[in-house]
């Protein structure tokens, strides 16, 4: 009722499991704990917390404003309310190494199933824009050495994001994923593959779980979980798919509510109280409440 029927060590050794049966696991971003809920419901493997969609949340861009903490305190209220392993961006590590090492252990101790760290220059910008900046090889492999050190579950995921695709090219961006893979690295996450072709071209040169970000609006195509699985991917991942619905049903919303004075034609497209509270479990705490407020010792006890 207040919280999941698993622990985040269980949802760990899940997470690990689905990685090593062959399976795509479908990953949608999750824009609140609720909407987690509503992922789990759907019957999604796991689901993630992306670094954009709490920046924008936050009504910030995706441009390395957000904290370490404050993205623990979202993962925290978010894997309180789902039984499925939640991977969390985690930038940067936001800092210097230290800096990532303790990251990492804020974001066990928040429940997730794991992160990735990316070699982005610290401040970071959203991977599909242009203009963005990578840090040296060797200063990403003492970020990873870093959280590899500070991880104390080794059921843990640490995935490495690399951004070097859209800098120095495909080349460049397969040996700097060997590299961290070498440094401690249990998955790659790939950022802004251009096409199939490179997608496989990932896949062919590293033996490790692969992640294939099929984000809207970006850098490269939509695949479908399909071709992804026949491309050898792991996990397929849709950072802000949830949010982008969301929000632009709320500006059509307020556009009509605008122009005709009253929400009335809006009704048919919303979330009816009963389902919210059947999604809330309203029905759970009351009978945990009644059974408290009822309770009374045996006589002679």
């Amino acid at each position: 009722m207040l919280h999941t029927r698993t622990t985040p060590a269980e949802r760990r050794r899940l997470f690990r499991e689905q990685l090593a049966s062959g399976r795509l696991l479908r990953m949608p971003g999750v824009l609140n704990p609720l909407s987690a809920r509503l992922v789990q419901e759907a019957g999604f493997e796991a689901a993630y917390l992306s670094g954009a969609v709490l920046a924008a949340d936050l009504g910030l861009p995706d441009i390395g404003l957000t904290t370490s903490t404050e993205i623990a305190a979202r993962a925290q209220q978010t894997t309180r309310v789902t039984d499925l392993p939640v991977l969390i961006d985690a930038d940067t590590g936001f800092g210097e190494p230290m800096n990532a090492a303790r990251t990492i252990q804020l974001l066990e101790d928040a429940g997730l199933a794991g992160l990735h760290l990316e070699d982005q220059v610290n401040p970071k910008r959203c991977g599909h824009l242009d203009g963005k900046t990578v840090v040296r090889r060797d200063e990403m492999t003492r970020r990873l050495r870093a959280a590899v050190d500070a991880r104390r579950d080794p059921h843990f995921l640490l995935m490495a994001r690399t951004d070097a695709r859209a800098v120095e090219g495909l080349a460049a961006a397969v040996d700097r994923a060997r590299a961290y893979v070498d440094a401690g690295a249990d998955a790659i996450f790939p950022e802004a593959l251009a096409d199939e072709r490179e997608f496989a071209a990932f896949r062919e040169a590293v033996d490790v779980p692969l992640l294939a970000n099929m984000t809207e609006f970006g850098k490269g195509p939509l695949l479908t979980t399909h071709t992804l699985r026949d491309l050898g991917y792991n996990i397929v991942l849709y950072p802000v798919t949830l949010q982008r619905l969301a929000l632009g049903a709320v500006e059509d919303g307020l556009r009509t509510l605008a122009a005709e004075g009253t929400q009335h034609s809006l009704l048919p497209r919303m979330q009816t109280r009963s389902r919210l509270y059947e999604l809330l479990r309203y029905e759970e705490y009351a009978a945990f409440d009644s059974a408290v407020l009822d309770f009374t010792l045996p006589p002679g006890t």
